[in-house]
């Protein structure tokens, strides 16, 4: 889960902000792939100190920066919202987020709950999503089917699932990913009600 947690200035334009949270493994990263394919959405690029998986590269998957720029860049407010999350920093770049904002109709943010948490504290003006997966079962096997993390780190993994569950309730939608082809359409009808909602 994050510690030192902190979050800099709102933005102020006008694309909607989707704010995508879930567990772990629960499958943020193909949901929004699939949504950008179909749609005029983007994925904000978040910056972490962690190390890059295998296939993962940097400016495309993440900003893979050394935990002293990336502390740099807390000073200068670099960051929307930014954390330590299971010992690596994360956070959400606000001047590319803004800049998204202004070319697209939607950007999608992959954050956990505790990063949104420091968003609505601050008034972040976002539309909340919490994707949810079908079973802890199930996010068990997709856990284990990446290959890249220990028993122990998965089952930490789920302990903090089992944690974030319960703030599912602090979000406007919930999506269950027990069909990626039924989370896509959901999240899309989602997004596209509330720019609806927004923009008559």
């Amino acid at each position: 889960m994050r510690r030192g947690s902190g979050v800099t200035e709102e933005n102020s334009v006008n694309g909607i902000l989707v704010v995508l949270s879930g567990p772990s493994g629960v499958g943020k990263t193909a949901l929004s792939d699939r949504v950008i394919a179909m749609g005029d959405y983007v994925r904000a690029i978040t910056a972490t100190t962690r190390s890059p998986r295998d296939g993962e590269k940097n400016g495309v998957d993440y900003h893979f920066l050394d935990r002293s720029a990336f502390e740099v860049r807390i000073g200068e407010k670099g960051f929307l919202e930014y954390a330590e999350v299971h010992g690596n920093l994360y956070g959400s770049p606000r001047q590319d987020i803004e800049k998204q904002q202004e070319a697209a109709r939607a950007v999608l943010l992959l954050i956990d709950v505790q990063g949104a948490e420091n968003l609505r504290r601050h008034d972040v003006d976002a539309l909340h999503v919490f994707l949810e997966p079908p079973s802890l079962e199930e996010l068990q096997r997709r856990l284990a089917n990446r290959g890249d993390e220990t028993e122990q780190e998965i089952k930490l993994r789920l302990e903090n699932a089992l944690a974030e569950l319960k703030h599912k309730d602090r979000y406007d939608h919930c999506v269950v990913n027990s069909d990626l082809g039924r989370a896509t359409d959901q999240l899309i009808g989602i997004i596209e009600a509330e720019w609806q909602r927004r923009n008559g």
